[in-house]
């Protein structure tokens, strides 16, 4: 046997260092409060949406109501929070509450009756001649789509059954402009039944209102509407039968050459083609026009700017008066409804807290772009300067995250018209003589030479490049192309009108 000393293995000497110990450290972070994790979402959240958020909390917490604050209260519920919690453990039994019936006697009711008519008729033609009466169209839920505007032919129509079903199913598959995607074939087996009678049902909804519906592509939705107009037989149908790719390519004396007709003849047939709706059900889906409500005002007083806020549909928020009586009188209320008032308390006076500190911070901002921008409100978009963030950040003594996020789908309304707050935010462009433009200002300038060309010789980049090099505007051809494309407008071959 050997008794002398054994090495143990690694790994157990590993584990038997392994102990328990405490230690102190100490360090810094940045930890979001619920409270100013709803700061920063009500900062960044455009108008209406916190019309949305406001009365939503109105519905939610008993303890705010409509209605201005006095400093007095706001100052006397910040102190209800801030100081010692209120003691509810010696609450005082409920009393039963009675209706004060003496009022009842105060209200003139002769006088009140005597501006209703108790006859029915007499007030359904009072309300009839009124001139303030709502209109028939504003009692209407929604806007006709296509495809209501498609059944209601199909349903003043006379159509077999088999047949009536068919037009059904070819109405309930075209898009939002009124083209059919699906095949015959397709909802034939779908359906069950038979093509030829879905055939019939495709030529008959193709005659419905409005012109060119129900086609399949582009080139037969054009010809439906030329055959509705009885040119069927012209040169215009001709054109789009047999040169839609010559057409498309605007290679009008190929075709005059193939045609054995003059190019005048060909550039008038164009012309019409180019009137017909390539889209024919875009009239009945058009969307809702939202109207932009702004949240500040600039208004130019003598040779001074004033920036004001827009609080017209904001609701003024206060605190309940028999609320913050309750937190006073501690003995009215018992322990978990105090503690409940006090809740609902602090999260009401963090929310008005909230959004004057959201409205104050708007005000600065504005305040601060006018005067960076002053040359803009004075003269228009093209005496934009250039401005980044950090400028505006620095001259408020704010971040720039939350100069960011102010300007986030907040809207201004300047004597120049109505502008989002970062429109106001752009890179710069260096000129000739060394001073720098910003970016709108030549977007602005692209689109006024654009507006004033030729349109059977429209500019091309290079040209444009040229013309901007004239006003001391010296930029690449890639770069007027792309802000070309980000204003939407199309090349010299896309512009060119021979007509």
């Amino acid at each position: 046997m050997f008794f002398g000393r054994q090495r143990l293995p690694l790994e157990l000497k590993n584990f038997m260092a392994i102990d328990l110990r405490l230690q102190v450290k100490l360090s810094q972070q940045l930890v979001m409060t619920p409270q100013l994790q709803q700061a920063i979402k009500l900062l960044q959240l455009s108008r209406m949406e916190l019309v949305d958020v406001v009365t939503e909390e109105l519905a939610e917490n008993p303890l705010l109501e409509e209605g201005a604050e006095t400093k007095e209260e706001h100052d006397e519920g910040t102190a209800n929070l801030e100081g010692e919690a209120v003691d509810f453990a010696e609450a005082a039994p409920e009393q039963e509450v009675k209706a004060d019936s003496e009022g009842m006697n105060d209200i003139d009711w002769q006088t009140y009756l005597e501006g209703y008519s108790l006859n029915s008729s007499d007030t359904r033609n009072s309300y009839e001649d009124h001139e303030d009466r709502p209109s028939y169209e504003s009692l209407l839920t929604r806007q006709e789509t296509l495809n209501d505007h498609l059944m209601w032919q199909l349903s003043l129509s006379t159509f077999a059954e088999s047949e009536r079903l068919a037009a059904a199913e070819i109405i309930g598959n075209l898009d939002d402009v009124g083209y059919l995607h699906a095949s015959l074939e397709e909802m034939a087996q779908t359906s069950g039944l038979d093509l030829q009678v879905f055939e019939s049902g495709f030529r008959r909804v193709q005659q419905f209102d409005p012109a060119g519906v129900a086609c399949r592509n582009l080139q037969e939705c054009l010809l439906l509407q030329l055959d509705r107009m009885g040119l069927s037989d012209s040169l215009p149908a001709t054109i789009l039968r047999d040169f839609i790719a010559e057409l498309e390519g605007r290679k009008y004396p190929v075709i005059a050459k193939a045609l054995k007709v003059s190019l005048d003849d060909v550039l008038h047939a164009a012309k019409v083609i180019s009137g017909l709706d390539p889209r024919p059900g875009r009239a009945y889906n058009e969307e809702d026009v939202h109207y932009i409500s702004p949240d500040i005002f600039v208004h130019k007083v003598g040779d001074e700017y004033v920036v004001t806020q827009n609080d017209d549909g904001l609701p003024n928020l206060r605190i309940n008066s028999f609320y913050r009586n309750a937190l006073t009188d501690s003995k009215s209320v018992d322990k978990k409804a105090g503690e409940y008032i006090q809740d609902k308390m602090r999260s009401a006076v963090w929310l008005i807290k909230s959004i004057h500190q959201r409205q104050r911070t708007i005000y600065k901002v504005t305040k601060s772009i006018v005067k960076f921008q002053r040359n803009f409100f004075d003269h228009g978009i093209e005496y934009l300067k250039p401005l980044v963030l950090r400028d505006v950040a620095d001259d408020i003594e704010m971040h720039e995250s939350t100069v960011s996020r102010v300007t986030t789908n907040k809207y201004v309304q300047t004597p120049q018209g109505l502008f989002e707050l970062k429109y106001f935010f752009n890179s710069g462009i260096n000129t000739a003589d060394g001073d720098a433009i910003a970016s709108e200002s030549v977007k602005s300038r692209i689109k006024e030479i654009i507006a004033e060309e030729n349109p059977k010789k429209p500019y091309s980049d290079q040209k444009m490049v040229v013309l901007l090099a004239e006003q001391d505007i010296n930029i690449a051809r890639r770069t007027v192309t792309k802000y070309r494309e980000m204003l939407g407008i199309g090349s010299s071959t896309e512009r060119k009108r021979l007509f």
